[in-house]
């Protein structure tokens, strides 16, 4: 979109009545600042001079800033030597209108309230720009504006201007560290089980990375047939499964347990992927469901298991050869409307770049920056599957490393946790002996016994904590991960 659909570049029609401001307000809003310098970084942490209506105002404001920046004075008499010759000023009686400006200061404790109001009409002006900006847009048809485009770049521009004028946080004092953290923590230790971040539903895997961090990117990777896809979809069952609603410790209404995820299929359809969840929640192998091979009872369980998930805030996109930019849009149109705590990708190397780049690699980059970027935007984790290149298969221990990573530099760069799905089962099987080879066969039988169900995420990097590995335990038939109980747990799960 252009700059007048943004709130720092209102455009002014002709119409001066019909365009929301208040002149008054940014006048006693001003003649606070110029009386009282210490009330600045009170307002400007709502309001900037692009938000004044006024040019002048907006002059003024930028005097005023600049000075108290240097800790110099802004008043009237200060200010008078850099507005010389200013036309608007003199239009308005010269000078002498600051003088003016300054008697009709506030209250300092009205002051936010004011910049509140000069923030709030500023953009109330850039929606009706926007509008218009729109509207303009449709009606002008050519070949190279596409509809869709124009939607997407309209939906950003929305979002851009929903995000603006939020204060910033600048300096804290420790004490007021110390008080979110224990928040914080607080919020974790009635989560059960401790947990900084969002729940995996696997307690070990939870306790490595201290749950799904927000504004995190997480790269799951792993070569075919390793259950990437099926870990995923356990984890965005869990966490959907756990849903509850309430009043957060941060004290907005949101989820206090579990949360909405958003899952975009590029590999699998919608179908297949809703398959896979009942097939774990009904117990039903999926191969059963796909062929319609089930008794009685496994059919029961099966729609019982649908009928008990048709709430669960699991949304499902499998639309092919997504752009990252309309992935993007259409995570921050699932966030506005049905709220969003957990986006999944599966996967990366499906996913498209904005535009056509000289190389793969320069393409993958801008695709993990896109989804990074995603992840703070929302400020929720983001879980993206990748596929590792062949190397692996010609090592002799096949277990995965961050070199293993296709296109590897960006990801590794851009990605704040990176896991490995490995299951040492699988090469085992491709190397059973001849029937005739007795020994060799017991030997092999060994030790698929020793290895049989289990299955290991291996964590390359991690910036909130340790590398190192989970066991978990794997059930092909229900393509389904869980936490493996410990020889000293016997009593427990």
């Amino acid at each position: 979109m252009n700059e007048v659909a943004r709130v720092d570049g209102p455009a002014q029609p002709a119409d001066m009545d019909a365009v929301p401001q208040n002149i008054e307000a940014e006048r006693q809003l001003i003649g606070s600042i110029l009386t009282d310098n210490d009330l600045f970084d009170r307002a400007a942490s709502v309001v900037q001079s692009a938000h004044f209506f006024d040019p002048v105002h907006q002059r003024i404001w930028d005097l005023c800033a600049a000075r108290i920046q240097k800790n110099a004075l802004a008043s009237p008499v200060t200010l008078k030597p850099f507005l010389e010759g200013d036309e608007g000023l003199d239009a308005l009686g010269g000078p002498s209108y600051l003088v003016t400006l300054a008697a009709s200061s506030v209250a300092p404790y009205a002051i936010r309230d004011y910049a509140q109001m000069v923030h709030d009409l500023a953009v109330r002006r850039a929606l009706m720009s926007l509008g218009r900006d729109v509207t303009a847009k449709a009606g002008d048809v050519t070949v190279e504006s596409e509809p869709s485009e124009q939607i997407v770049e309209a939906e950003q521009a929305l979002y851009a201007l929903a995000e603006q004028g939020r204060a910033e946080r600048g300096f804290q004092s420790f004490v007021s560290a110390v008080t979110q953290a224990v928040e914080v923590a607080s919020a974790a230790y009635q989560r059960d089980g401790g947990l900084a971040g969002l729940s995996t539903g696997l307690k070990d895997l939870d306790r490595k990375l201290g749950g799904l961090h927000r504004s995190d990117l997480l790269i799951l990777a792993g070569r075919p047939s390793m259950g990437k896809t099926s870990l995923a979809t356990n984890i965005a069952f869990n966490v959907a499964k756990a849903y509850r609603r309430g009043m957060t410790h941060e004290g907005k209404e949101g989820a206090v347990e579990g949360g909405v995820v958003g899952f975009f299929s590029l590999e699998m359809s919608a179908e297949q992927l809703a398959a896979r969840v009942l097939s774990e929640a009904a117990e039903v192998p999926s191969e059963q469901i796909r062929k319609g091979d089930m008794t009685e009872g496994e059919f029961r369980r099966f729609v019982e298991a649908a009928t008990g998930l048709q709430n669960a805030p699991l949304h499902i996109d499998d639309t092919p050869a997504l752009p990252i930019s309309q992935l993007a849009a259409r995570a921050r149109r699932l966030k506005r409307t049905h709220g969003l705590d957990l986006l999944i990708v599966d996967y990366l190397q499906l996913l498209k770049a904005a535009s056509a780049k000289d190389s793969r690699v320069n393409e993958v980059s801008e695709i993990t920056q896109g989804l990074k970027a995603v992840a703070k935007e929302l400020d929720i984790p983001v879980i993206a599957l990748s596929q590792l290149s062949r190397q692996v298969e010609s090592r002799e221990d096949k277990r995965p490393q961050l070199s293993d990573l296709r296109e590897s530099g960006s990801i590794e760069q851009d990605a704040d946790v990176v896991m490995f799905v490995f299951r040492e089962e699988y090469y085992k099987e491709r190397e059973k002996p001849g029937d005739h080879q007795l020994d060799k066969m017991a030997e092999w039988q060994a030790a698929m016994d020793a290895i049989h169900g289990k299955a290991e995420v291996i964590i390359g990097k991690q910036r909130h904590g340790p590398i190192g590995s989970v066991d978990l335990s794997f059930d092909g038939r229900f393509t389904r991960f869980g936490d493996l109980a410990k020889p000293w747990q016997s009593g427990e799960r």
